[in-house]
């Protein structure tokens, strides 16, 4: 239907409407969960592309339905609607007007992607051999939105046979694709730990349990956990941010809760440090004459790609830009996306938009006051996700 060069003419005809709605995004950030004005704009967009469409999902969410001229398999693109809470210190006409908000991850680029996806294969929606649904999901920063459009059957009925997402990224130049097989983003537990001991004066210590000396012990005896518990070859990270606890410098505090978080690449190094941390707190606090309360908020599982779809999107990213512009990621991240939500349930790949240009200044990395991208990336950004759905529809 469109081939890899056809595909990117196409897209970069379309660059200039790419980036009044990238702009337009672009100055009026939400918040996860608070994404009306945005979401609204989708589906507006959407309607002016006769493309049907579902709402409802967490109260912001858009599920998109582009059905083609023939029966086939279903495919699906995601884009995140979300921004941080952040104030946007770029001096540029489309700088947020919301203060204290800001599009500092790129979801604005992530939604206008799948928008010009969109309108790529609507216009081409009777050669299309299958279904292709268009998620455009609230709160990744969050709650994690993901899962709204999973408990509303955003996968189903008919169920999609592969999902792709991408996010930009300003360490690679504008132009360039960045691949990951299997192990791509960590999970992310928050743990809070709290010591419950016994207080009294600072002067005689010994008729006390002194929870600010327990939890120092914790602290130090929870970093083996990592260190003689996980393979050397295997990744975990655990890390304490907060301490708080007594009240007077004379007085023996009787009560101190420790908050960190627990970073894993796979469930099965999950499950054993959170184990070994409930393990250790209760033995060390035990030991030391008090009594610990341990608490965990499990957050987003970890991202692991399908390498059968990452390799389709690194062929077509190849066919797109050339091999000397894709790149393959050599070590995962240890930090969370909730795309990994979707891979539980259906294959997939989620991979990097290069967004970076020097001679602009566009430079500064994700969750930054001045971050930005060049636009051009949006062009590439579609492309790459037209040739995704396309390969899955025609069984490639």
């Amino acid at each position: 239907m469109l081939t890899p060069e056809a595909s990117l003419a196409a897209a970069r005809d379309i660059l200039p409407w790419l980036i009044e709605i990238r702009r337009d995004l672009h100055q009026h950030p939400e918040l996860g969960l608070e994404e009306h004005r945005t979401s609204s704009r989708v589906k507006m967009l959407l309607d002016e592309l006769g493309i049907e469409h579902v709402d409802g999902f967490g109260g912001t969410g858009v599920l998109g339905l582009l059905k083609g001229g023939e029966e086939g398999r279903a495919v699906a693109l995601r884009a995140d609607l979300d921004a941080l809470p952040i104030e946007d210190a770029k001096d540029v006409p489309y700088r947020s007007k919301n203060a204290g908000k800001v599009h500092a991850c790129g979801h604005d680029v992530h939604t206008t992607v799948l928008l010009g996806a969109a309108r790529l294969l609507a216009e081409r929606r009777a050669e299309l051999p299958g279904l292709v649904k268009l998620l455009f999901q609230p709160a990744e920063e969050t709650v994690g939105g993901a899962q709204f459009l999973i408990a509303g059957g955003a996968l189903d009925d008919p169920p999609v046979e592969a999902i792709f997402g991408l996010h930009v990224e300003p360490e690679i130049e504008v132009g360039s694709f960045e691949v990951r097989y299997g192990q791509r983003n960590a999970s992310s537990d928050t743990i809070t730990l709290t010591v419950l001991g016994r207080s009294g004066h600072g002067a005689y210590p010994a008729s006390t349990v002194d929870a600010i000396v327990v939890a120092a012990h914790l602290v130090t005896a929870l970093q083996t956990v990592v260190s003689r518990n996980v393979d050397a070859r295997e990744s975990a990270v655990v890390s304490f941010g907060t301490v708080q606890g007594g009240s007077q410098g004379n007085i023996v505090a009787n009560r101190v809760e420790l908050v960190g978080t627990v970073r894993c690449l796979d469930d099965r190094i999950r499950e054993l440090v959170l184990r070994r941390i409930r393990e250790t707190a209760e033995g060390v606090a035990g030991a030391l004459g008090a009594e610990v309360e341990v608490d965990v908020e499990p957050s987003f599982p970890p991202l692991v790609n399908d390498d059968a779809m990452v390799e389709l999107v690194r062929r077509n990213a190849a066919r797109l830009v050339g091999e000397e512009r894709v790149f393959v990621k050599a070590m995962p991240n240890m930090g969370v996306e909730d795309f990994s939500y979707y891979l539980q349930k259906v294959s997939g790949a989620f991979y990097s938009l290069g967004v970076r240009n020097e001679s602009k200044g566009i430079v500064h990395t994700v969750h930054h006051e001045l971050f930005d991208v060049d636009e051009e990336c949006l062009a590439y950004g579609v492309a790459l996700q037209v040739l995704n759905a396309l390969s899955v529809l025609d069984g490639d």
